[in-house]
C-alpha cells in the first residue's frame, strides 16, 4: 500500500466512525494544488543534473498550509501527497490554526555538497515562491534538510516578496528562529510517552525502552526518557543498532555522535545487533524514529513491545496496525506522538509575525501544555467510544477541518 493510499485507508476508517458522507470524504481527502517542478542544478565538478521536486498543499480549510521539506532519493508526488495530508490531520489534532501541506525533491542528500544543496533550495524557492508565503504555505525541515535550508528559503523568498522571515520555520535562533526548535518533536515525543505510560498505570523509572533511530528526533527522544529515567536499552541508527540490557549511557551516545560526524558507527556503548532485531526486542516501549512502513506484514508478528510511540512518519503499515490492534498493542499515532514539531513552528511563525522574541521556559511550557490537552481529549474519547488512538486521533482532525471547511462555505 502506497502513502497516500495508506493515511486514504486511516482516513475513511475514521470517516466511517463519524457517519461522513461521501462528498465530503472526496472534499477534505483530495489536495488542493500539487506542484512538480524542474530543478537544474550545477554540481561542484561542472556536471549538469536536472532534478525534480514537488510541493502538494492539501488544505487550507483552517489557516496557512504548514509542512516540512525533504531532500531524499526515495521523494516521489506520492509520498509528498501523503505526508501532506497527514500534516492536515496533525495540525487539526493539536488544533493549531494551520492546514496541511508538504515538500520534497528526489535526491540523495548525503551526496551533495553543502553549495550544492544551497543552489538546490534557492532554484526550488524560484519556481515556488509564488505560491508560498506566511499567510499561504510556511515550509519547514525535514528528512535531509536542516535551519541551513531554511534560512536560505527565508533569504530567496525575500528577493521576490520582501523581507518576511514567517515564510518558513526551523530557522537558525541566530535568524529569527526560536530556541527549543531543534529538540521539540524529541521532546514531544519523550512527554507523550511519559503520557502514556502514567494512563497504563506505569511508572517511568526501569521502563525499558528501544529507539529505531538516533538523528534529530530520536536522539532527542532518547535524552528526554533518560533525564525521566527510564532505560533506554537500544538506539539506532543507519549504520547500525546497539543493545545493552541494564540500558545504554544515553549521554555518552550523545557526545559520540556529536564528535563522529553525527554517525553511531563504531560505538562501543553496547551490543551491535542487526537492525532489524530492534524492532523485535523484548521491550516496554518501541519508539520507531527514523523511516516509514519499518513494521509491516513480513515482521509485525515479531514485534514484542506492548507499547509503541510512532515518532516517524507512518513507520507502521496498515496491515501491520491491524494486527497490532488485534493483539491489544498500544499504538501512540503519528499524527499527535511527533506533533512537536509542527507544534514549535506555530510559536516561531507566531513569534515572526509578533517581532517578539519567545523565551526557552515559555516555548517548552506551551509546548507541553498544547500536547498535553491534544493528548487527553484523544485518549478519552478512545477509551469512551472503545475505538483505537490512531482511529481517534483522525475523527478529532477530521471533524475539526469539516466544521472549518463548512464554516467558510462550500458553494
Amino acid at each position: 500500500m502506497k502513502a497516500f493510499e495508506a493515511v486514504q485507508h486511516y482516513f475513511h476508517k475514521a470517516a466511517h466512525e463519524l457517519g461522513m458522507a461521501s462528498p465530503m470524504r472526496k472534499l477534505l481527502i483530495t489536495p488542493e494544488r500539487e506542484l512538480t517542478v524542474q530543478i537544474p542544478l550545477r554540481r561542484d565538478d561542472g556536471t549538469l543534473e536536472t532534478l525534480v521536486g514537488y510541493r502538494v498543499q492539501h488544505n487550507s480549510s483552517r489557516g496557512p498550509m504548514k509542512g516540512g521539506l525533504r531532500y531524499h532519493h526515495e521523494v516521489d508526488l506520492d509520498e509528498v501527497r501523503g505526508l501532506a495530508s497527514l500534516m492536515t490531520w496533525k495540525t487539526a489534532v493539536v488544533n493549531i490554526p494551520y492546514g496541511g501541506a508538504k515538500g520534497g525533491v528526489t535526491v540523495n542528500s548525503r551526496n551533495l555538497s553543502k553549495d550544492e544543496k544551497e543552489r538546490i533550495t534557492r532554484k526550488l524557492i524560484d519556481s515556488i515562491h509564488q505560491v508560498i508565503g506566511p499567510d499561504l504555505d510556511i515550509p519547514a525541515p525535514d528528512m535531509g534538510t536542516s535551519h541551513e535550508e531554511m534560512a536560505w528559503i527565508m533569504n530567496q523568498y525575500a528577493k521576490y516578496n520582501g523581507f518576511n522571515p514567517g515564510v518558513v520555520t526551523g530557522k537558525p535562533v541566530e535568524f529569527y528562529g526560536i530556541p527549543g526548535r531543534e529538540e521539540a518533536t524529541g521532546r514531544g515525543v519523550g512527554l507523550l510517552t511519559l503520557k502514556t505510560l502514567a494512563r497504563l498505570g506505569r511508572k517511568a523509572p526501569g521502563t525499558s525502552v528501544a529507539i529505531q533511530g538516533f538523528g534529530n528526533v530520536g536522539s532527542h527522544t532518547a535524552k528526554f526518557l533518560s533525564e525521566a529515567d527510564c532505560k533506554i536499552v537500544a538506539i539506532a541508527d543507519r549504520t547500525g543498532a546497539w543493545y545493552d540490557p541494564d540500558g545504554i549511557d544515553v549521554r555518552a551516545a550523545l557526545k559520540y555522535v556529536c564528535d563522529n560526524e553525527g554517525q553511531l558507527d563504531g560505538f562501543e556503548g553496547g551490543k551491535r545487533i542487526p537492525g532489524e532485531e530492534l524492532l523485535e526486542l523484548e521491550v516496554d516501549v518501541l519508539i520507531p524514529a527514523a523511516l516509514g512502513g519499518v513494521i509491516h506484514e513480513g515482521n509485525v508478528e515479531k514485534v514484542k513491545a506492548p507499547i509503541i510511540i510512532e515518532a516517524a512518519n507512518a513507520p507502521i503499515t496498515p496491515e501491520a496496525d491491524d494486527r497490532l490492534h488485534e493483539r491489544g498493542v498500544v499504538v501512540l499515532p503519528d499524527i499527535l506522538a511527533n506533533a512537536g514539531g509542527v507544534t514549535v513552528s506555530y510559536f516561531e511563525w507566531a513569534q515572526n509575525r509578533q517581532f517578539y522574541k519567545w523565551t526557552l521556559d515559555r516555548v517548552r511550557g506551551e509546548l507541553d501544555r498544547t500536547l498535553t490537552h491534544a493528548f487527553d481529549e484523544v485518549w478519552d474519547r478512545a477509551k469512551e467510544k472503545k475505538i483505537g488512538l490512531r482511529t481517534t486521533a483522525f475523527m478529532v482532525g477530521i471533524e475539526r477541518v469539516a466544521r472549518a471547511a463548512e464554516l467558510a462555505g462550500l458553494g
